[in-house]
């Protein structure tokens, strides 16, 4: 047999996760028809949500031994749930994708037929549409597809997703990356093996709202010029060497402006301009140290990337233990 272990992070899923687990049951049974030799278990990460997604997890889990859950004991963010799901994971594939449906679960079938005869060790898909975004959301989140691929060695293609489709030996590659700031859309590439994508039309949520609030998302995206490129630093000291001569030229002209004018107003402009001018670079070379050093300093810590407060098991010895006293 081999077992697809089908990873889903989920935050604040209770009215989108009933739906998902429906689809993605009539998925399996078509894929066990189709293939006899295939199993599946559902690994679910509870990042710390508010709702009741908890509580719909221990009942599936009850319901369904397929299911597994982890629950964890505050929100760490959707890149430690992908983590703990893949580390946790027994399977000889690997599927993360999102609880809200808008990675379709009916792609499961067509990556499993890409991955399986060893000619792609991924499969993945690609939105060729934005519709139903903002036009200011789909216009920065291009930029910033452009951008990286510009300042970064890793190439990030424009419109991929986390939905992937992955074998043991790349998800244990990505494992060995166990860094605490994590941008995977760059571990992905980083990491290589040959990916197959699949395009589709975007799709909205059929229930729930999105967690990923603009300035999240703009926030995450830093994550990954930060992770994946040290241009910033680069464009700190161009800066720097720009700004001086820009500095020197104009000490230079309004020097000469003073002489010829004697205007002692001109000569205390120039001086503020200039000490403006150079206090501003400062601080923003200075920013962007901070942010590196800051990254750095993050990971010297040392700290899990994630902390686990219950899963399937601890729940199921509890309600055998509840149902005996």
């Amino acid at each position: 047999m081999k077992l697809i272990s089908i990873v889903v992070p989920c935050y604040n899923e209770e009215e989108v996760l009933p739906l998902f687990y429906t689809e993605i049951c009539k998925v399996m049974e078509q894929m066990r028809s189709e293939h006899a030799d295939l199993a599946f278990e559902l690994l679910f990460i509870d990042d710390g949500s508010r709702d009741r997604t908890l509580e719909l997890l221990r009942d599936m889990s009850l319901k369904d031994a397929r299911v597994r859950y982890v629950s964890f004991s505050r929100n760490f963010g959707k890149e430690a749930g992908m983590y703990a799901g893949l580390e946790r994971s027994r399977g000889d594939y690997v599927v993360v994708m999102d609880a809200d449906l808008q990675h379709p679960p009916a792609f499961l079938p067509q990556m499993y037929n890409y991955v399986k005869d060893g000619e792609y060790d991924c499969a993945t898909t690609r939105r060729v549409s934005r519709q139903g975004e903002s036009k200011l959301r789909s216009f920065f989140a291009r930029a910033f597809y452009k951008l990286m691929n510009k300042i970064s060695q890793t190439e990030i293609v424009d419109g991929a997703q986390d939905f992937r489709f992955m074998s043991r030996q790349m998800v244990d590659a990505i494992l060995e990356m166990q860094e605490y700031n994590r941008f995977s859309k760059g571990i992905f590439s980083w990491v290589g093996f040959r990916t197959r994508y699949i395009e589709y039309e975007n799709v909205e949520r059929p229930a729930g709202t999105s967690s990923w609030s603009f300035w999240g998302l703009f926030r995450y995206s830093l994550e990954g010029i930060y992770a994946f490129s040290t241009a910033p630093l680069s464009l700190a000291a161009l800066l720097g060497v720009l700004i001086c001569v820009i500095a020197v030229l104009l000490l230079i002209v309004f020097a000469v402006k003073a002489i010829v004018v004697d205007d002692a107003d001109l000569r205390f402009l120039a001086a503020l301009c200039i000490i403006t001018l150079l206090s501003g670079l400062q601080l923003f070379c200075t920013g962007i140290l901070g942010q590196y050093l800051s990254k750095t300093y993050l990971e010297s810590k040392h700290r899990p990337i994630y902390l686990s407060r219950e899963d399937e098991t601890m729940y199921r010895e509890r309600m055998k233990d509840g149902n005996k006293s």
